[in-house]
């Protein structure tokens, strides 16, 4: 390998440029692998725009391109972080495999269970690494809870619930997180806390869900504002969207899924519901229980054990002597061995980015044989996001590997057939 990874970013969006700067942080730690050599986005303008924040923060301006050939006709690249929108994905990994290159595909995976098959088999005819850039596991209080729950301070897991509640009729970020065959936010979303329950239960079994379409129309309160100084990195493309538009995806879903562990999960994931909002994660085991609070807000766990009073402070990690974060994460957050961290959440999404592109470094240069989320782990949780959906679908419980192997796909099959597949 060359001293450092010529990297292109493909898709120069939101996610794009949240992508730069978790690179951008990454190098600021001293711990990046990579070169930024390209920009790549059929939209000039987009690309541009991340080049020219580029130069300023990676001190290299990469060059701009609209497609991955013109790409590989500009520069030397080695390495994709693959951040276009989720219909896009399967298409572009396939490409930059053939090309030789690695990839670092934002999630979902693909956009069916069926796209990430193809992109897991093209990375393995290959010989290339597929990662799926995962940052809600490599929260540093998801370390710890994790940390805890293998020590078996809680006991063996019995239940863990999972109820995240609100949204009402508001835009999710953009108007393809509610279309059905741009992702849809049970799938956007879902993928996330797909790969949190199997992060601390392993792998999931059975699934028997209910999912609703509740809000038919969507709105958006951005529309024709100009982005406001300070504002959320998606105004700048927000004030262009439609103020109200027509919403094709479902938008709740309320499951219980079963565990190979024997561990049941109550899985309520809400994003058109009104009134008070909810937020609760917890695992109950033979011995206590654990709250975990929400990904990214670094505030602290609970443990709560018979006979004790709540543990949520440094006593926790006496209970873990052995818990250490790795290097790139204890190096971003100031410390290996945390209970808490106090950053503004924009900050916390650059460290946990830049803890990504950290991870697939080293599966590039062999250095840790594969990336924690590799394909067949974030295509396992894109079947998870579709078996509540396809479950409705099908009437009954559905396993998980009925839907990661496309033998039950009633739900997905518009949208494979959108796609040409």
């Amino acid at each position: 390998m060359p001293e450092t990874i010529p990297l292109a970013i493909v898709g120069c969006g939101g996610m794009g440029h949240r992508h730069m700067y978790g690179l951008a942080e990454l190098k600021r730690a001293g711990l990046s692998p990579f070169t930024l050599v390209g920009a790549c986005d059929p939209d000039a303008g987009n690309a541009n725009t991340l080049a020219d924040e580029a130069a300023d923060l990676l001190g290299q301006r990469p060059v701009v391109a609209g497609s991955l050939e013109a790409l590989a006709v500009a520069t030397d690249v080695a390495a994709i972080d693959l951040t276009t929108t989720p219909r896009y994905h399967h298409t572009v990994a396939v490409e930059a495999f053939e090309r030789g290159w690695h990839v670092m595909s934002e999630k979902p995976l693909g956009l069916t269970a069926r796209a990430c098959a193809l992109m897991v088999r093209s990375a393995a005819q290959h010989g290339k690494v597929l990662s799926t850039a995962e940052n809600y596991r490599r929260d540093p209080i998801n370390r710890l809870g994790k940390a805890l729950l293998d020590a078996g301070v809680i006991g063996d897991p019995r239940l863990m619930l999972h109820h995240t509640m609100g949204g009402a009729d508001g835009m999710l970020i953009s108007v393809w997180r509610h279309q059905k065959d741009g992702s849809g936010v049970l799938l956007d979303v879902g993928v996330h806390f797909a790969d949190i329950l199997e992060f601390y239960l392993g792998p999931a079994a059975t699934v028997f869900a209910q999912t609703r379409l509740h809000e038919k129309t969507r709105r958006n309160p951005n529309a024709g504002k100009q982005a406001t100084k300070g504002g959320g990195i998606y105004e700048r493309w927000q004030k262009d969207m439609p103020a109200e538009f027509a919403a094709t995806a479902d938008d709740a879903g309320y499951s219980t899924m079963l565990f190979e562990s024997g561990a049941v999960v109550s899985y309520i994931e809400d994003h058109a519901s009104r009134g008070e909002g909810m937020w609760k994660r917890a695992i109950f085991g033979s011995r206590g229980s654990m709250d975990l609070p929400g990904d990214r807000s670094g505030r602290r766990l609970t443990v709560h054990l018979p006979g004790q009073e709540a543990q949520n402070g440094a006593s926790l990690l006496d209970l873990v002597p052995e818990f250490r974060l790795d290097d790139a994460t204890a190096a971003l957050f100031g410390g290996d061995r945390l209970f808490d961290y106090s950053f503004e959440f924009t900050e916390t999404d650059r460290k946990l980015i830049a803890v990504e592109y950290a991870d697939f470094g080293l599966a590039i240069q062999g250095q840790s044989g594969r990336p924690e989320v590799d394909g067949v782990q974030g295509a396992r949780s894109v079947a998870i996001a579709y078996a509540w959906m396809e479950s409705q679908v099908a009437g009954r419980a559905v396993t998980v590997d009925e839907v990661l192997n496309d033998q039950t796909n009633a739900y997905q099959a518009e949208i494979n057939d959108s796609l040409g597949l």
